[in-house]
């Protein structure tokens, strides 16, 4: 944990000038609460002595050091509200940053819901503690400091009773932390649990609903919360005793200053002052340790929410954003695939020895049953994630060799799944070139099929467009998807299944688009229609990974093998449009009507 506190302190380092300030500022805090019980036995003992002057002259001392504590108080308190709200903002953004940087890979092992709970919770817990420490717990701190060798040196005996109070207190402490701290890291995986599973169904509704699971879903959140309280209790429990054994032991620590306080004042070896300001260090003592427990209680409870974001923001990147390798420059568009392999972790491989060339602007489609290694092959190409072994070649450099940044750029890319973003219609062409005009956008959206359904809309372009693009039919995001790839406007292109939510109206319409935005790009299309497969360079059929044929359709055709015997099944016959696949169509009868 104290590893932890370090590191949260040490998020503040872009403002260590105010950081430094505020510290001072709490010193002088810690010296002006050591004064006033001072002062206090002070006035106490001149009043025994009948010495009116003196009387008023500490009570004068007094007045002064409270106003300009106060002073520092204001100033420290404000300036530590606007440096934790600050460094929030900052950690938010940072987090963000850094998460959204992470490859691919990641975001597909872990649930968005309990991401966003770690950013959530992370961020506010060093809000918490930011504030805390310079508006209360540092000055704390320093008070100990300060007043404990002074007593000390005023009276040891009567010291001493103090210094047992704050070594109780780290015993009670230890304790507490040491019994309850696997627990709260049970409780902080079962919120995680519950985020993950309430995003879950929040993001596919339309699921829960179709099926009625709607009670089923809200037992199973309310068993996981039941599941959290019982793992809570016990913490909650332990740091209730300890805040009882703590308040015992400073009612006993008090009555015992007074009793010994007593004892010595008849032998003549204190005043009444001075036993006054022990009673009022005692006081204060007991108000700032019970502050300070209220602190490391909280900081405990949230120690697993920190570590959960620290270890976030430890994840490396990929290397090339820490090495900063060079941008690819794209002048032909050859690619080149030698001898890739790839498989996920320590599972089989998905992909093994993949050879073949892409000639600069040719259209490369890749054909072959569900589970064949299509998408998983062309997801390398713009690294979503590593090769295993082998190397992929863009005008003969090789894709590992380039800044991650410049290689997407120059490829656009077409999902089966649209994945369109909670924004205007227009925002979500605009993904495709942050600097993209309006006159650019209504270009790309016209050219794919897509302007004339977009300004029926309550808001055209400005409509916004529901989480998921769920506010629209499939063949409405795919579109847009579409228009969002030709307003990027890159020399490598990979279309992913992108017409499989399109009626065939619907793609007779758009092949012409998608004919003109592959003109002089070099193409890669996951093919599940004739009218695609027909006219591209080089047909890649797919099988358990693997390359089985490779060829013009003319070619594979008359090689009479795997591609031939899927046309002699009827996967390639009709009028250009039978699948090669089974088309799942949309899951709600409505989402196509308007394509």
């Amino acid at each position: 944990m104290f590893t932890i506190y370090l590191r949260i302190l040490g998020l503040l380092r872009r403002e260590r000038g105010l950081a430094i300030a505020l510290a001072a500022g709490n010193l002088a805090l810690a010296s002006f609460f050591y004064l006033e019980p001072l002062l206090f036995g002070r006035v106490i003992d001149a009043m025994v002595a009948k010495l009116p002057a003196e009387v008023w002259h500490n009570i004068r001392l007094w007045l002064a050091v409270g106003l300009i504590g106060v002073a520092a108080n204001v100033w420290t308190s404000l300036q530590a509200d606007r440096l934790a709200h600050r460094r929030r903002l900052a950690v938010m953004t940072m987090y963000f940053s850094h998460a959204i940087s992470l490859p691919l890979s990641f975001h597909r092992q872990h649930h968005t819901g309990r991401l966003m709970r770690i950013l959530h919770m992370g961020s506010s817990n060093l809000f918490v503690i930011w504030l805390g420490f310079f508006r209360e717990h540092l000055a704390t701190l320093l008070s100990i400091l300060v007043m404990l060798p002074f007593a000390w040196h005023v009276n040891w005996k009567l010291a001493s009773l103090m210094t047992g109070l704050m070594f109780s207190f780290a015993i009670f402490n230890a304790v507490a932390m040491r019994h309850t701290h696997r627990a709260q890291r049970s409780v902080e995986h079962l919120h995680s649990q519950i985020a993950e599973r309430a995003g879950d169904v929040l993001g596919n509704a339309s699921v829960v609903q179709a099926y009625n699971r709607g009670s089923a879903e809200v037992a199973g959140i309310r068993e996981l919360t039941q599941r959290a309280l019982a793992a809570q209790y016990p913490v909650l429990a332990g740091w209730a005793w300890l805040s009882v054994a703590t308040r015992a032991s400073s009612t006993l620590t008090v009555v015992a200053i007074f009793a010994l306080g007593a004892r010595l004042n008849s032998t003549g070896e204190v005043s009444v002052g001075q036993i006054v300001t022990f009673v009022g260090y005692s006081m204060m003592l007991i108000g700032r340790l019970e502050q300070l427990a209220g602190f490391i209680s909280a900081l405990f409870q949230q120690t697993p929410s920190l570590r959960d974001f620290f270890d976030i923001l430890d994840l490396p990147l990929a290397e090339d954003e820490r090495a900063g390798k060079p941008p690819l420059q794209v002048t032909r568009g050859e690619v080149m695939f030698e001898n890739v392999s790839f498989r996920y972790g320590d599972g089989p491989y998905a992909i093994r020895n993949l050879n073949f060339r892409a000639a600069p602007g040719a259209t490369i489609a890749l054909v072959g049953s569900t589970g064949a290694g299509k998408s998983t092959a062309l997801s390398l190409l713009y690294r979503a994630y590593e090769p295993s072994s082998g190397r992929i070649l863009i005008d003969g450099t090789d894709i590992r060799k380039v800044s991650l940044a410049s290689l997407r750029d120059q490829i656009g890319v077409v999902f089966q799944d649209a994945g369109l973003l909670y924004r205007s219609i227009a925002d979500n062409i605009r993904v495709g070139d942050p600097e993209a005009t309006e006159a650019s956008i209504v270009a790309a959206a016209r050219a794919a099929e897509a302007h004339e359904f977009i300004v029926v809309k309550p808001g055209g372009y400005e409509t916004l467009v529901a989480e998921r693009g769920t506010s629209l039919s499939g063949g409405e995001r795919q579109r847009l998807a579409i228009a969002r790839a030709m307003v990027k406007d890159a020399p490598i292109l990979v279309l992913d299944e992108a017409t499989s939510a399109l009626d065939n109206t619907t793609e007779q319409r758009i092949q012409a688009a998608l004919q003109t935005l592959t003109e002089g790009r070099t193409t890669f299309v996951i093919a599940h229609r004739l009218s695609t497969v027909r006219h591209a360079d080089l047909i890649i059929v797919m099988r358990d990974g693997q390359i089985g044929e490779q060829g013009t359709f003319d070619e594979l055709m008359a090689l009479d093998g795997a591609f031939a015997e899927l046309n002699r099944q009827g996967r390639f016959s009709g009028a250009g449009s039978a699948p090669l696949e089974p088309v799942v169509e949309d899951a709600e009868p409505t989402e196509e009507r308007g394509d």
